[in-house]
């Protein structure tokens, strides 16, 4: 599994980690020491110990992905590294790197959104394997994606029970942190989904699935629905140029990413107070806090400078800057 002159004390620190971390915890931690485990075999050719302070800066800078990945595995090495030392090894500590917000949300222009919902009202199944209903669920959640800022996996585990058609109101209870929210429909989106109701035969129905799979059974997968538009992606060249490697580029979530924008962009028309308008998005998203939307708000300055400007002028007097140092 590991191949450097430490692959020993690599497998025995695995093996103790293993035994208190999860299943996904385990295969995070996993891939940054086989990731660092091979840096070190193809860095170091003699066997001295030679974990000094310019070789792990070295490495550190040769990581290419968010500050906030960089600094994830970092931790997980420094815990490594600090069992190298107890195993009679010198290692040097590195410091771990502070962390910037460098993510940007991709938006979806109208052109692009005329696309994706033209392609999304043509879907048919070819495959055996994929889910009967696809062809009429998919238009309608991508709408609720667009139209509600909901996330896809709370989405397709809407039961017919949380749905409240008369008042154009979803109950979501099976989300994010274990957060239950309720969401306001428009008008527009209340009447497809009443017409989808009626069309799958669900009304009345209040234990079944608001998109049920093959069986009825079980919901159908966020893994099928992601896969659909990804298809719809490539189909119409949307993709974000001169992507970097750890930019994730136009996906299903920037569905909830435009809602955002529109959103506080309406608000913003209407002469709304930010004061007002911005918590009460925050909470209809179901975030943790306002720092949080932020990072949904966060678009181009190029494409979007008065809505940039205008945001961050609000957050800043909302969040003074802090010295982190003292």
């Amino acid at each position: 599994m590991f191949v450097s002159k430490y692959n020993k004390v690599f497998s025995q620190y695995y093996e103790l980690r293993s035994a208190v971390l999860s299943d996904s915890a385990r295969k995070h931690e996993l891939c940054y020491l086989k990731r660092f485990d091979k840096y070190i075999a193809d860095s170091i050719q003699s066997d001295e110990d030679v974990l000094s302070e310019s070789f792990l800066c070295k490495w550190i800078s040769s990581l290419q992905c968010s500050s906030v990945s960089i600094a994830n595995e970092v931790i997980v090495i420094r815990q490594f590294l600090k069992y190298l030392n107890l195993n009679g090894h010198s290692a040097f500590i590195p410091v771990i790197p502070k962390v910037h917000d460098d993510y940007a949300p991709y938006i979806f222009s109208d052109t692009e959104l005329e696309l994706i919902f033209s392609a999304a009202d043509n879907t048919t199944v070819k495959n055996k394997t994929a889910c009967i209903y696809l062809p009429i669920e998919f238009p309608v959640i991508l709408r609720l994606l667009f139209s509600c800022g909901l996330r896809i996996g709370e989405t397709v585990r809407i039961q017919m029970k949380d749905v409240d058609l008369e008042n154009g109101v979803l109950k979501l209870v099976n989300t994010k942190s274990d957060k239950h929210r309720l969401v306001p429909m428009s008008e527009k989106m209340t009447d497809i989904l009443n017409k989808y109701c009626l069309a799958m035969g669900l009304v009345g129905k209040s234990e079944d699935w608001l998109f049920p799979g093959n069986n009825k059974s079980n919901h159908i997968s966020d893994r099928a629905i992601k896969h659909r538009f990804e298809r719809i992606l490539k189909d119409n060249c949307i993709e974000l140029k001169n992507r970097k490697k750890h930019e994730r580029g136009p996906c299903l979530h920037c569905m909830r990413h435009v809602f955002a924008f529109k959103s506080f962009k309406q608000t913003e028309t209407l002469g709304m107070s930010l004061t007002d308008s911005v918590p009460f998005l925050s909470i209809y998203l179901g975030h943790d806090s306002l720092n949080e939307t932020e990072k949904y708000l966060k678009f181009s300055s190029e494409m979007y400078p008065e809505t940039t400007e205008l945001f961050g002028s609000f957050m800043k007097d909302l969040l003074p800057e802090v010295d982190h140092e003292t």
